[in-house]
């Protein structure tokens, strides 16, 4: 593959004009006065109880009130459009540490994004706002939303205190109301067929109850050791803004006003629009409890502004309002390259996503001057970069029995020449690699990591002519039915490296009898297709490669119930409680109950002794075909931009880089 040098920059730089769009609307703008520093205030935090305590509860320090605001929200208090700053900030306020110091409030955050299809950068930067959250050297959990919890009845009980004086960006209360609220969502068969997995243990529903205005419980019929893990991962914001939600709750709305709403939204239920209505991205009025609020709607326009959230219930440690930046600025592109070309003409500020590629490394360095970058290491928690997922529950009978025998799998793997891949599509960087965790986990299986890496076609061709040996023609195997046999093998197309290693792994298999396609397709299609169990194979990268990520997001361990890849229809079976889907092998059946078994167990040990049990099953069925592991990634940084560290972990479960606190970013003038 050819290094992208001057000449390509120039050549793409025409090619890609048209997709950058109005990349200079995202420019930085110039930062203002540092806040005044108030006496300092030391963050204490307690130790979290174990899930056997029920002693004083976890909490976060006070926010000194003496210190100050963004400019621009001083004006709105002087003009009489906001109230004062003490009014506006929870008594309990979160004090957030400074990664390198004390900020300086203003400028605009540039990033690129590919639009609606690209919500996972919205929680990364925006959006990571729950209960609790991953401190940012992903060791603990730490307070979010909730400023304190205590644990009860040896894990079955979680007591959770919310925030003092906090509200929504649009100046309303945050209670316990609108925990209540999100339960009422959960449990609503028309927007949830069934309760969101996450919060059910052994097939029950957590209960969920109000002690008073600021107290909830969360009770469930068994312990549940990872419980506030899972909530410190990126669906763990369990609220909703009942004031304003309740107008589209058919339990609280006026009738005729909702019948309203729903014929302007051109749909025939409620629960089809509900979506739209509540999504802030969608809807710009949606209250928030961010550091930002959106001002428009994603994808009307070629920028996504955030400003600044005037009741943000965060602060430094001097008592000043976070956050420092006044705007998060997106500029929407059509494809990956725009981004690319937005960050070489210095309008990213700070970003990983989509453009930090070994191969797009070159060109940022080449560029890192003139655009006044510098580079980060983004330390990556996954198991693998480019795995090979069949679908081992494929709808075709025929298909489904060869996919589902091991050594037509390992027979595949010897196919591949992973050195290749690594020299070719990651520039030499990388170590031939399973799905497995990395070496510094405490689960590290060296089996499992090892096994079926080595290049052998020829063994590969023996193992095949045992399995289907009938060809056409074209020297390509049939099936055993006598019909051809092709592999289509579907990839997001915002993911060159893993296209680029599929068309390579395309000839491996064309070299003993295997015909596959490449289907590079959007994103949201790829999802769609994979949930209707439609497709015969997929690519990814394996997740759960170290840190909490291994037991937390083991999908290409075991057939998970969330974000299913290799056996849709065994998920859709956990899942349901066996009411959708298909009942699984015996291995993956047993692997489910070691997972349900570890999520009810507090321990850390007991944990790790399951999961391993769980991995040498994974080791000896051999679900997916992976190819190789990468050194640590990179983020690119404009040289101005503070409070990012040198070093940071980078992994879906630990939605980077949104546990190092965003709004305490700032522009050093």
């Amino acid at each position: 593959m050819e290094k992208l040098n001057r000449r390509d920059f120039l050549r793409l730089s025409a090619l890609a004009a048209a997709g950058v769009t109005a990349a200079a609307c995202a420019k930085t703008a110039a930062p203002t006065e540092a806040p005044t520093m108030a006496p300092a205030v030391t963050p204490e935090q307690k130790e979290q109880p174990t899930a056997t305590q029920a002693a004083e509860p976890t909490v976060t320090p006070e926010a000194a009130v003496s210190g100050r605001q963004a400019p621009e929200l001083q004006e709105r208090v002087t003009n009489g459009e906001l109230p004062a700053l003490e009014e506006r900030l929870a008594q309990d306020a979160l004090v957030v540490e400074p990664v390198e110091r004390i900020g300086e409030y203003g400028g605009d955050h540039g990033l690129g994004t590919l639009g609606p299809s690209d919500g996972a950068i919205f929680t990364r930067h925006t959006e990571y706002e729950n209960y609790v959250r991953w401190s940012p050297d992903w060791t603990e959990v730490v307070p979010g939303t909730m400023q304190g919890w205590d644990i009860q009845d040896g894990g079955k009980t979680y007591v959770f205190h919310l925030r003092r004086g906090m509200r929504w960006s649009d100046g309303e209360p945050f209670t316990a109301d609108d925990v209540m609220f999100w339960y009422e969502e959960a449990a609503n068969t028309d927007l949830n067929p069934s309760f969101p997995a996450n919060w059910t243990v052994s097939g029950e529903p957590a209960q969920v109850s109000k002690q008073d205005d600021y107290t909830v419980t969360f009770t469930f019929v068994e312990p549940y050791g990872v419980f506030l893990q899972y909530l410190a991962t990126p669906a763990g914001n369990l609220y909703s803004p009942r004031h304003y939600r309740e107008q589209f709750f058919p339990a609280y709305a006026d009738s005729a006003d909702l019948e309203a709403k729903v014929k302007e939204a051109g749909v025939t239920y409620w629960y089809e629009a509900y979506g739209n209505w509540t999504n802030p991205q969608l809807n710009p009025t949606a209250p928030v409890t961010y550091g930002w609020t959106y001002t428009s709607v994603l994808g009307d326009g070629p920028t996504f502004i955030a400003t600044r959230n005037p009741y943000y219930w965060k602060t430094d440690p001097e008592g000043n309002q976070l956050p420092y930046i006044d705007r998060q600025v997106y500029s929407v592109a059509g494809d990956v390259q725009a981004i690319v070309m937005m960050a070489i003409a210095g309008d990213i500020s700070f970003q990983n996503r989509h453009i930090a590629d070994l191969s797009n490394k070159p060109l940022f360095l080449e560029n890192a001057e003139q655009a006044e970058l510098r580079f980060v290491d983004v330390r990556g928690a996954g198991a693998n970069e480019f795995t090979v997922i069949l679908n081992l529950t494929h709808k075709d009978p025929t298909m489904r029995e060869l996919f589902l025998n091991k050594d037509f799998r390992i027979a595949l793997s010897y196919a591949i020449n992973r050195q290749e891949i690594i020299d070719v599509v990651n520039l030499g960087q990388g170590t031939p690699w399973q799905a497995a965790p990395l070496p510094e986990s405490p689960l590290y299986n060296e089996t499992l990591a090892t096994q079926y890496t080595e290049f052998d076609p020829d063994l590969a061709n023996q193992m095949l002519d045992e399995i289907i040996p009938d060809k056409d023609g074209e020297g390509f195997r049939l099936l055993p039915n006598g019909e051809s046999l092709g592999i289509v093998v579907e990839v997001a197309s915002n993911q060159q490296g893993r296209i680029d290693g599929l068309e390579l792994v395309k000839g491996y298999w064309a070299n003993v009898g295997i015909r596959m396609t490449v289907k590079s397709e959007e994103r949201s299609l790829l999802y769609e297709r994979k949930a209707a169990n439609e497709h015969d194979a997929m690519t990814w990268g394996s997740p759960g490669g170290a840190g909490s990520d291994v037991f937390l997001n083991p999908r290409h361990y075991l057939p998970h119930y969330r974000d299913p890849d290799f056996a849709v229809a065994w998920s859709d079976w956990w899942r349901t409680g066996g009411k959708e889907g298909e009942e699984p092998i015996e291995p993956a059946k047993r692997q489910i109950e070691l997972y349900e078994q570890l999520l009810i167990t507090p321990g850390q040990e007991e944990q790790d002794q399951l999961m391993a049990e769980i991995l040498r099953i994974a080791q000896e069925e051999f679900w997916v075909i992976a190819t190789y592991r990468t050194p640590p990634g990179y983020a690119i940084v404009k040289n101005n931009f503070r409070n990012v560290p040198d070093s940071y972990w980078g992994s879906w479960q630990y939605p980077d880089p949104a546990p190092l606190n965003p709004p305490q970013f700032f522009f050093e003038s």
